[in-house]
């Protein structure tokens, strides 16, 4: 588990410790606002758009092949990065590391869910919400800690060269990590691949670039394609399932594993959920122009972080009490969170009272990950555990890109107009809508019976049946 959370930590926290460094790296290498926006959306784009294939050549080629794989790359791109004297170099770097890390952490969840049962189960998945807490928590302090100690005077490359040494504890870990048996003697669904990419990549770069260049023409264009190209990369998937006794080629997303019971109202659930990666931005930003420093600022979030970190290590304990339903009074907490917040903004502007609702906030959304990641990944074959973790994953991702764009869209447009106070109010409660409707969708998802309801199950379905697994 040691192992496999530190390749959970490294992904989410190369996200966020890079956001309080980047007046720095603009100083240091010019570029200015530009390269800001490119070296966080490089990464960011990169990664959603690879998450679902990465899991999916865990599942063909082995999972701890790919965990190693992953993790060594990731190593090289931070070296890369850490050693940059040119932006361009920087942003290869950055498209590295997302690369890599949407190969390395969906084998993290994929080994849990195909390894462990039960109650080993439920606490694994607690440690690795627990995990994005903890990113969280030290990517929004030590940026800022690393960028202002200056440590061997490395400035600002201190934030890319630290994960050297978390990677190679890993790497030392993965020696030992076990393997359940994969799809190894199947091929790569290559044409499949690049119709996702490419699809994916049409969604997720207009939404993440788009806002910062005023939403040109072309954004709405390459969005149109990217529908066209999901909509082909379906067709082709279904023909391909309903072909598959004929070749060794599987399709990378079988249909079934998207149309089984459960499956597609759980996604919606976890796309709603993480509409709350917007809070993040719009907070930083209300912020700012309330006249706090950045360090000013990512004290006054610590209180959602050590939330974040504490919700998913209390699943556990609460499952044995209450066996369902905890995604959806975790996602009610964040909703009364949001709503507590948006009060006190209005009532009383900036206030100490308001680490109450943010640390509500942080601890139901980490209670929430971990449940809404089980409630998922059990509708979906154990064969297909690397796939499952993507198609979170991605989700994740891509939900986050659009409510940035969308809802920070909002908070932008209102605050211009009405002020950020009541820009912020407006969208915290935007938000809790979103969450109540997630909470509402979690229910509807927990009532579908799991698909397997023991360890082998789904890996004997899949060896007796030619065609669609789920089907």
């Amino acid at each position: 588990m040691g192992t496999l959370l530190g390749g959970t930590l490294l992904p989410p926290l190369d996200f966020f410790i890079v956001n309080l460094a980047i007046p720095s790296i603009q100083d240091d290498l010019g570029g200015g606002d530009i390269l800001g926006q490119q070296v966080v959306a490089s990464y960011a784009a990169t990664y959603a758009v690879m998450l679902t294939l990465g899991g999916r050549l865990g599942d063909l080629y082995g999972r701890r092949r790919a965990f190693v794989v992953g993790l060594v790359g990731f190593a090289l791109a931070s070296l890369l990065c850490g050693a940059a004297g040119e932006p361009w170099l920087l942003l290869i770097g950055r498209v590295l590391q997302g690369f890599t890390a949407a190969l390395m952490a969906p084998q993290s969840l994929a080994l849990i869910r195909a390894g462990l049962d039960g109650r080993d189960q439920r606490i694994a998945l607690g440690f690795h919400g627990a995990t994005f807490g903890l990113a969280a928590v030290i990517g929004q302090s030590l940026g800022g800690l690393l960028v202002t100690a200056d440590l061997l005077g490395l400035g600002w490359r201190a934030i890319f060269l630290i994960n050297l040494p978390v990677a190679a504890l890993a790497l030392l870990g993965s020696l030992f990590l076990p393997d359940p048996r994969t799809r190894g003697q199947a091929k790569l669904d290559w044409r499949g691949a690049i119709l996702l990419f490419a699809g994916l990549a049409g969604v997720v770069l207009p939404l993440v670039e788009g806002r910062a260049l005023g939403w040109p023409w072309w954004c709405f264009v390459v969005l149109v394609a990217a529908a066209g190209l999901l909509y082909g990369f379906w067709r082709y998937e279904t023909a391909l399932d309903g072909h598959r006794h004929r070749g060794r080629v599987l399709p990378l997303v079988p249909p079934g594993a998207l149309t089984a019971p459960g499956v597609r109202i759980a996604l919606a659930a976890v796309a709603l959920f993480y509409s709350i990666a917007s809070f993040f931005l719009v907070f930083s930003e209300h912020e700012q122009a309330a006249g706090r420093t950045p360090l000013q600022a990512s004290m006054d979030i610590l209180p959602l972080g050590i939330g974040f970190l504490i919700g998913p290590l209390t699943v556990p304990h609460l499952v044995r009490v209450l066996p369902r339903r905890i995604a959806a009074i975790a996602l009610g907490l964040e909703t009364v969170g949001l709503l507590v917040f948006a009060g006190l903004v209005a009532g009383f502007g900036r206030t100490p009272w308001s680490a109450v609702p943010l640390a509500l906030i942080g601890f139901g959304q980490g209670l929430a990950l971990p449940s809404l990641i089980r409630i998922t990944v059990v509708h979906i074959p154990r064969a297909f555990a690397g796939l499952a973790s993507g198609l979170v994953n991605a989700t994740l991702q891509i939900s986050a890109a659009l409510s940035v764009a969308v809802i920070g869209g909002v908070y932008y447009t209102a605050a211009g107009a009405f002020g950020s106070a009541h820009a912020i109010t407006a969208v915290s409660v935007l938000i809790a809508t979103l969450l109540f409707g997630a909470a509402v969708l979690s229910l509807r998802a927990e009532r579908v019976r799991p698909l397997e309801m023991d360890g082998t199950s789904d890996l004997r379905m899949q060896e007796s049946r030619p065609q669609s697994v789920l089907h």
